[in-house]
């Protein structure tokens, strides 16, 4: 090839002048495009990154899902094979993966099995479950104190006696030689104060207050109920001193039927597993049990045997001393006027409890609101109970069930 070719291959002109300017502005656009390739390459890398998280996702959602089960017993010293509980109450014998076979296995950890083949995949953390986090647990301090309370002298004293001592002072026990009672039962009225003294001593002694409603652990699922249990006793025992309340225990803890229905054998194993939690505590331990009942007639014997529920405690209607009390508590913050007849209100509220009484001073307050008064009035005060106790004789939860 002569020089003309390369020159005519180059596009470079015949003189030579211009064939070095052309060649000065190629490598000045090779310049500017290696400049412009390192700023793409970072951008690169990141595109390919994302690429490959989203292989890796698309890998995730094509696999099957993992099942949670417990390990129940370990079949050898070399963990290869174990038997655990799936839900709903059914027990397999699976092998152990072999990146868990040096991990340390024991009865009651959670783990996740394979859906194909049921081997133990990898172990899950013991946490409580969220349906048991998610029920009222108040840590210390508590904003309510024996001063809240009124017409209860008598429950009081013994709670602090039964409760409170046990926790604040055990070493009187050990020195006497005597147990306490390790569960206390307040059954009575709707609306006495059971949940409102169980918070006081919770103050009282700064332990936390764990509150379950009965009807919170009827699942439709075999051993649900009983799982739910242990995992509350847990929670208890890892929040220690805990003040453990179970309100509207009829809802589990009834008497067992011989022939008892699917969703009544339920129950009852919810119900023995309370009673197992129970005969484990010690009653000298810093976690105290309170079952709180409207209708403790129709309670399982077995519930109120002693070692379960030694001390049973009646919270009755409030008579007129105990309406008066609770009346100054309630009135306490109130910006009432002195002409207030609290004679006539405490003859009006016969077989009143405390929530009404409640209930009346709130509503006098939305009277006088009504009126555009900043002062609560005698007549306010007349008019509420005239309502709520209307609203009372109207109500199914009234006196007359409990004749």
């Amino acid at each position: 090839m002569g020089i003309t070719d390369f020159n005519d291959d180059l596009k470079i002109p015949p003189d030579p002048d211009g064939a070095i300017l052309y060649i000065r502005y190629l490598e000045k656009k090779l310049k500017d495009l290696d400049i412009e390739k390192k700023k793409l390459e970072p951008e690169l890398s990141k595109l390919e990154y994302e690429v490959h998280n989203l292989k890796k996702e698309i890998e995730r959602f094509g696999e099957l899902p993992l099942i949670k089960a417990n390990i129940v017993d370990i079949l050898d010293d070399k963990n290869e094979r174990v038997i655990v509980n799936c839900h709903p109450n059914t027990r397999y014998v699976v092998n152990v993966s072999n990146n868990l076979q040096n991990c340390k296995l024991s009865p009651g950890l959670s783990v996740a099995l394979n859906q194909r083949n049921y081997t133990v995949m990898e172990i899950l953390s013991s946490e409580i479950d969220p349906f048991i986090k998610g029920m009222e647990v108040i840590d210390t301090p508590i904003n309510v104190s024996y001063d809240d309370i009124g017409g209860l002298d008598t429950q009081i004293q013994e709670v602090r006696e039964v409760i409170e001592l046990p926790l604040k002072r055990p070493e009187l026990f050990e020195k006497i030689g005597i147990d306490p009672p390790k569960g206390v039962l307040f059954y009575g009225y709707p609306g006495t104060g059971k949940t409102l003294l169980a918070k006081a001593v919770a103050h009282d002694t700064h332990a936390t207050f764990i509150k379950v409603v009965g009807t919170e652990l009827v699942h439709k699922f075999i051993g649900e109920g009983a799982q739910f249990v242990r995992e509350i006793f847990k929670l208890a025992r890892e929040k220690a001193p805990t003040i453990l309340f179970i309100d509207e225990l009829d809802a589990i803890g009834s008497i067992r039927m011989e022939d008892a229905t699917s969703g009544d054998r339920e129950v009852n194993r919810t119900l023995m597993q309370i009673l197992s939690e129970l005969d484990g505590f010690d009653q000298r331990g810093n976690i105290k049990f309170i079952g709180a009942t409207n209708r403790a007639d129709i309670l399982d014997p077995a519930l109120l045997r002693p070692g379960r529920f030694d001390r049973l405690i009646e919270f009755p209607l409030p008579d007129e001393k105990a309406r008066e009390s609770i009346f100054k508590i309630h009135m306490r913050g109130l910006h009432i006027n002195d002409k207030i007849n609290l004679k006539t209100l405490l003859e009006l509220t016969k077989d009143a409890n405390g929530s009404h009484i409640k209930g009346i001073c709130t509503e006098a307050g939305m009277y006088a609101i009504r009126r555009n008064s900043e002062i609560i009035s005698n007549e306010d005060f007349l008019m509420a109970v005239d309502k709520i106790m209307r609203l009372k004789k109207e109500d199914f939860s009234s006196s007359e069930l409990y004749s």
